[in-house]
């Protein structure tokens, strides 16, 4: 059997560039090689895309763009190509045709449909939701509204823009009377909670927006919900398999860019903690998320478990991250009985298929 031509994209210019490069890496380390001929393609932390013929330690240690045989790389929209040109270093250039394109690329121009739609415009598969569902996905205050309509519950919130003339005391009266204190402070297309705050007081407000608004022009503002955060892995197109519910056991706040991806004072438990009964609910609410979203591929949805027993839509990730012991193949192995390398060649083969 012909093998599939994958290109796997990784890096970014985006915050969670580093993230990037270590799923990437436990990817690669992984995709059987006699089922795919793997292209990797680098982007830079300045947005420059990158041919990368190394090894996969360059990438997981960021040393991938000295490797002196890189040269730059092109995704043509041309779809009658559908592949990248390669610019050697002789001047001459190369086309490459790929069947599919991997995005490993997380937060902003990765996971908000900004590579989904050049993907969409060269007429080449790839891995994940389509331009629309990722582009929903990825703002907060877009996720709440197509959620709440659909009859999902969420978060209370307010959605603001970043505008000279923004009168914060006025907001912040109107915040607290609406949402009351504690409030969460979220920029709208952030991943990896960048620049979040939980906020207690009018000093606490202003140094919040000003941290959301140095992510993104708009923020979200956020009532706060009694309670901890549980996930659950939602994998297919058309039909889709719901794989375990997993628990995020905290010792302080909440759940930030650093206990992601250090845990320092967390710590994840798969399966989650709670009765049978409750997670048959949230993998039902995960489902309907699913859909409600338009998603394909793949989608991790968090959500929050209250005191009650209530459970609460958080938000939803489109590429989630992705090394062999991320929360999402943690929770399809669990789940589903699924490997990693054989949920690898299931992502693909719904790419091809969708």
């Amino acid at each position: 059997m012909e093998k599939i031509k994958l290109a796997v994209v990784f890096g970014g210019k985006s915050s969670e560039y580093l993230i990037s490069l270590h799923s990437a890496a436990s990817i690669i380390k992984n995709i059987p090689n006699d089922k795919f001929d793997v292209t990797l393609v680098g982007i830079t932390e300045e947005g420059k895309w990158l041919y990368f013929p190394g090894n996969v330690e360059e990438i997981d240690n960021n040393s991938w763009f000295e490797n002196p045989n890189c040269c730059e790389m092109i995704l043509s929209p041309n779809a009658t190509l559908k592949g990248f040109v390669k610019l050697n270093k002789d001047n001459t250039f190369e086309t490459l045709t790929i069947d599919c394109v991997f995005p490993v690329l997380h937060g902003k121009n990765g996971e908000d449909g900004t590579i989904q739609g050049l993907c969409e415009i060269a007429g080449i598969p790839f891995v994940g939701c389509d331009t629309l569902s990722s582009a929903v996905c990825m703002d907060k205050e877009f996720t709440h509204i197509v959620c709440e309509s659909a009859g999902i519950k969420t978060a209370p919130f307010m959605s603001v823009i970043n505008e000279k003339t923004l009168d914060i005391k006025a907001l912040y009266v109107d915040a607290v009377s609406k949402l009351s204190l504690p409030i969460f402070i979220k920029p709208a297309n952030a991943g990896s909670s960048h620049g979040i705050s939980k906020i207690r007081s009018y000093e606490e407000f202003e140094a919040g927006l000003k941290l959301g608004f140095k992510h993104d022009k708009k923020v979200i503002l956020e009532k706060t919900i009694e309670g901890f955060e549980i996930g659950c892995a939602v994998l297919g197109n058309d039909e889709i398999q719901v794989g375990e519910v997993d628990e995020i056991e905290m010792y302080h706040d909440f759940f930030d860019y650093d206990e992601k991806y250090h845990s320092t004072t967390s710590k994840i438990h798969c399966p989650a903690r709670i009765s049978d009964d409750l997670k048959k609910e949230a993998k039902v609410m995960a489902a309907h998320i699913y859909k409600a979203l338009r998603c394909s591929g793949m989608t991790r949805v968090d959500m929050f478990l209250t005191p009650n027993n209530e459970i609460i839509l958080n938000e939803v990730n489109t590429i989630p991250g992705l090394t062999s012991v991320s929360r999402y193949p943690s929770m399809v192995r669990v789940g589903l009985g699924m490997g990693y390398t054989e949920l690898i060649e299931e992502l693909v083969n719904l790419a091809i298929n969708r």
